[in-house]
């Protein structure tokens, strides 16, 4: 989007897993369809290392890692216990504030793009009560899905939908990455699955090599996100299209708004 002209801000309600050393997880932890091959290496491996997500996004949008995520956790948990273990409770109403502020008045003046990227699957708690989905229903953005090509996705991605729809929320794509350049059976049969069974648009991102600005606008080129700006209400185009963020090569995408993982 950057690199198209667009003012890009973003924003992940809270991260976790910063204490986690990078580069520690050997790529045969991966599912195959996610260990290195004719693409290319596994981002995560010894090889090639990925930033946290607050890291990674500010990277793509000039923005300071805790401008993108204000809350910071070390264990690499949910929200609820990740704060719990840091002895700590988060405040959801400064959680949905927060949120808001970001989408609604980060740059007074500007029309930016803010990606808001959720945290693990819709259905993870931020509190007793309260769940990504909660979050996304509240800011009541558009979703974008970010699901694996591979094995399982078609039940992980139409178990998202439903529970995203359940809510209320609107859904603008699905995309499947890491798309290989010679999809096997499964995969294109698992995409158009998706599309039939899901009743929604499956887009592509290919294999991304690395945590580098030019990398990231090859592969997000490919999308057809100025299609899904277009389709939107026009305060959300004005404001923010919540997504999930591009994932990366061997990053396990999960279910999330905004940039939602199943």
């Amino acid at each position: 989007m950057r690199a198209a002209g667009e003012s890009v801000r973003a924003h992940k309600p809270v991260v976790t897993g910063l204490d986690e050393p990078a580069g520690t997880t050997s790529a045969s932890e991966y599912p195959p369809e996610l260990r290195a091959g004719g693409d290319g290496p596994v981002p995560g491996s010894a090889q090639q290392e990925w930033p946290a997500d607050d890291e990674l996004l500010a990277l793509a949008t000039e923005m300071k890692p805790h401008e993108v995520a204000p809350l910071r956790f070390g264990a690499p948990a949910s929200p609820k216990l990740a704060a719990a273990l840091a002895g700590e409770r988060i405040d959801v109403h400064a959680l949905i504030a927060n949120a808001r502020l970001a989408v609604d008045g980060s740059r007074p003046g500007t029309r930016a793009i803010t990606v808001v990227e959720g945290v693990g699957g819709l259905l993870v708690p931020f509190s007793d009560s309260f769940t990504v989905r909660d979050l996304a229903a509240e800011l009541a953005l558009p979703l974008l899905i970010a699901a694996r090509p591979g094995l399982g996705t078609i039940n992980h991605t139409l178990l998202t939908l439903a529970a995203a729809r359940a809510a209320g929320l609107r859904v603008c794509a699905v995309v499947l990455t890491p798309w290989p350049r010679a999809p096997a059976e499964i995969e294109r049969s698992n995409r158009e699955e998706i599309e039939r069974l899901g009743e929604v648009e499956v887009a592509v991102l290919r294999r991304v090599r690395g945590p580098d600005l030019a990398e990231l606008e090859r592969a997000g080129r490919w999308l057809p996100w100025r299609r899904w700006l277009g389709e939107m209400p026009g305060g959300v185009r004005d404001g923010a299209l919540r997504g999930v963020q591009a994932v990366p090569e061997g990053r396990s995408p999960d279910a999330a708004p905004a940039t939602a993982r199943p």
